[in-house]
């Protein structure tokens, strides 16, 4: 199924901005999936499962704003998860289904927690990708040593060696899938440079290295979708403890650990899409 570019606009505190997706599927399916990336990501590295999906789902990839080919904020400040629930309760509106499935992949599923556990919620399934309501310090920590940095490369070459080695736990990957994945990271500027494919601003509230786990057990007890929750098996944001907890209070939680894979698992290999596929259809 081919994948389409669309967009639309949404109001911010500073005026309307541009909020980018793919899609994927019968555009006029009822049964839609919302795919949300996480902080320096875009939807664009949903490809795989989306267009697995798309027999089953229209399947909607934003790029959340400063990200991708979405607009990027005069005001870094802005970029907060107020603002970015916003933005998605409008690309749900902008679906016209009544109920969406979603999957969120780290800041992507802490922004459909924060959805979910509101009254009146439209997400009827969730999937949790390397993410729960404890972020472990010592997860912050890293991505905050590299997170905003505004990387220029010479060449692709150099681009794709100097990522691969920062994202090595998101495998495993073929070749072919690491390409891909390191080429939606990244804009070829005018002059044959590249650079990564966000604004360095989003990072501002990383400015100060994270001291202590970030806790949002009050948003967890309040959801009533059920959730799978995906753990990388050595991933240092999301704990194992923190997945047990899940599945002994609030809503109703499988959990699949993926042994070998770090913060995040790809969701390209064909045993996670399938474990995605069966609990999302079940």
């Amino acid at each position: 199924m081919s994948m389409r570019s669309r967009s639309f606009r949404t109001l911010g505190p500073a005026g309307f901005h541009r909020i980018a997706y793919t899609e994927w599927g019968d555009p006029g399916n009822p049964r839609v999936l919302v795919c949300v990336h996480g902080l320096s990501r875009n939807g664009r590295d949903f490809d795989e499962i989306a267009a697995a999906l798309s027999d089953v789902y229209r399947v909607v990839c934003p790029d959340i704003v400063g990200r991708g080919e979405s607009d990027y904020l005069t005001v870094k400040e802005f970029y907060d998860y107020k603002l970015y629930c916003s933005d998605m309760a409008t690309m749900v509106a902008a679906t016209g289904a009544a109920e969406v499935d979603w999957i969120g992949t780290s800041m992507g599923g802490i922004i459909g927690m924060m959805l979910a556990s509101l009254p009146n919620a439209p997400i009827r399934r969730m999937v949790l990708n390397d993410i729960g309501p404890v972020v472990a310090v010592e997860g912050l920590q890293r991505i905050a040593g590299y997170v905003g940095r505004d990387a220029r490369f010479p060449d692709f070459d150099t681009a794709f060696a100097t990522i691969r080695a920062v994202a090595k736990g998101f495998g495993p990957m073929t070749e072919t899938q690491w390409r891909r994945f390191v080429e939606v990271q990244l804009r070829r500027e005018a002059d044959g440079t590249y650079r990564l494919n966000y604004d360095p601003g989003i990072a501002w509230s990383l400015a100060d290295a994270p001291k202590a786990d970030i806790a949002m057990w009050e948003l967890w007890d309040a959801i009533r979708a059920p959730v799978l929750v995906l753990r990388g098996g050595v991933s240092d944001l999301l704990r194992a403890d923190t997945v047990a907890e899940m599945q002994r209070r609030g809503p109703r939680c499988e959990a699949i650990e993926i042994e070998g894979i770090g913060h995040t698992p790809a969701l390209v290999d064909a045993p996670q899409i399938e474990a995605v596929r069966r609990f999302l259809t079940a």
